[in-house]
């Protein structure tokens, strides 16, 4: 509770009363040169102002005062209330702007001073790929889709020509959510190929990433999760020659047209004929090294020719159209890119290791 400054008067009659308000003028606005702060220029008021003190306290008694002299005395003290009541506001208002002057003065900041510059985070080196490989393809003409991670086995395997009892279908490759195997986390990203020939007006050209989960061991180059970037082709026409043209394109805009690239035989249910693409190690230069296993190569995507099987299961004539499509891993196109040697890297999440890029 704020301490109350009170200013008592003891005169009876007009001419005591008369000094007393003189006398109460005088105190106040010698308190009003000492009150420093708003509390105690705020106690000042109540006790000079206050309902039950000093002036008012003087007004209340003004019946005491001969009628004769009332008026007088009444002039004399609402003339002494409001140049008090001035008094007190024009200290206030002179503390307010002390106190702003002060608290700006407090607060300056020198504005040619230069600031402090805000960490900003880094995009990941993968994201920086994909992103790249994105405008890459849309300058092809190519559309980007997505589709979902928990998928139908249906569409993961059945319609991609994947038989019951491939070995890519056993439980001890495929993450299956249901005891039945009829749903899973994606093995690939392939099934948008089905989905896409299923809703897309012909022809048709789409990428579409994601991630995918298999069941492999942690090592340099593999990872139970990681991100695949799926592509097709379905046209009047289109070849194989197509195929490698696009793709050998791909590679060399992310890594520069010196990069030395190969296709191996291979076999996909999906495609017919199937290869694989291979990068020379960014690490080694072909030499033989541990990212490449030794082999001077490293692998980057699987790709062929859409199995006509799985074009005339999505309601497609084989005879009249034809297509390609492919399969990459983006994690290891960004290891050769920013020659990361180890996959695990990636996934780590290494303030020191992302601040690079």
């Amino acid at each position: 509770m704020r301490p109350r400054t009170v200013f008592v008067w003891k005169g009876e009659h007009a001419m005591s009363m008369s000094e007393d308000l003189k006398s109460i003028e005088a105190q106040v606005k010698e308190g009003l040169a000492k009150a420093e702060t708003m509390d105690a220029l705020e106690a000042l008021r109540v006790g000079v102002l206050g309902r039950k003190v000093s002036l008012t306290a003087i007004m209340h008694t003004m019946g005491k005062v001969p009628p004769e002299e009332r008026p007088a005395m009444g002039q004399l003290a609402n003339q002494v209330r409001a140049e008090l009541e001035e008094a007190i506001d024009q200290r206030r208002e002179a503390l307010n702007a002390r106190m702003l002057e002060m608290r700006l003065k407090a607060e300056t900041l020198d504005v040619t001073m230069p600031g402090k510059a805000p960490e900003l985070g880094h995009q990941h080196p993968m994201y920086i790929v994909l992103d790249e490989i994105k405008d890459i393809f849309v300058g092809m003409g190519f559309e980007i889709l997505e589709g979902p991670e928990i998928e139908e086995a249906e569409y993961n395997f059945t319609k991609l020509n994947t038989s019951e009892g491939h070995p890519a279908r056993e439980w001890s490759d495929t993450f299956y959510l249901t005891e039945d195997s009829s749903i899973l986390l994606r093995t690939q990203t392939s099934p948008m190929q089905v989905r896409a020939m299923e809703s897309k007006p012909l022809p048709i050209r789409m990428v579409a990433p994601g991630r995918v989960y298999r069941k492999d061991e942690v090592d340099a180059t593999h990872s139970p999760m990681f991100h695949q970037i799926e592509g097709m082709v379905i046209d009047k026409g289109v070849t194989m020659a197509d195929l490698k043209g696009t793709l050998n394109t791909l590679v060399k805009k992310l890594y520069g047209e010196n990069t030395v690239t190969r296709f191996r035989p291979h076999h996909f249910p999906f495609t017919e004929p199937s290869c694989e693409m291979d990068v020379q190690c960014h690490k080694c230069g072909g030499k033989g090294c541990p990212t490449c296993k030794g082999e001077g190569w490293i692998e980057v995507l699987g790709a062929g020719m859409v199995h006509p099987k799985v074009l005339a299961g999505c309601g497609i004539d084989p005879d009249v159209y034809s297509g390609w499509a492919f399969g990459m891993g983006l994690e290891r196109l960004a290891m050769g890119e920013y020659k990361i040697t180890d996959l695990r890297l990636i996934f780590e999440n290494d303030v020191r290791f992302l601040e690079q890029f």
